[in-house]
């Protein structure tokens, strides 16, 4: 058996681990990284946004 890598398999990507079944199934948090982009520091001023966006230009939000 030869030690090269197989290049077919060099660019496969593979799905993360999940847990539950069906409707609950979801990511497992232990296997998640920065590198499946699991950080996302402009969430809230995101949803500030679209808060405001949904609002309309009559009405603020709380």
């Amino acid at each position: 058996m030869s030690d090269e890598v197989d290049p077919l398999a060099q660019g496969a990507a593979r799905p993360l681990p999940t847990r539950g079944e069906g409707c609950l199934q979801r990511y497992d948090p232990d296997e998640l990284s920065e590198q499946h982009g699991t950080d996302f520091p402009g969430a809230s001023e995101l949803w500030r946004q679209v808060e405001r966006d949904q609002a309309g230009p009559d009405k603020a939000p709380d």
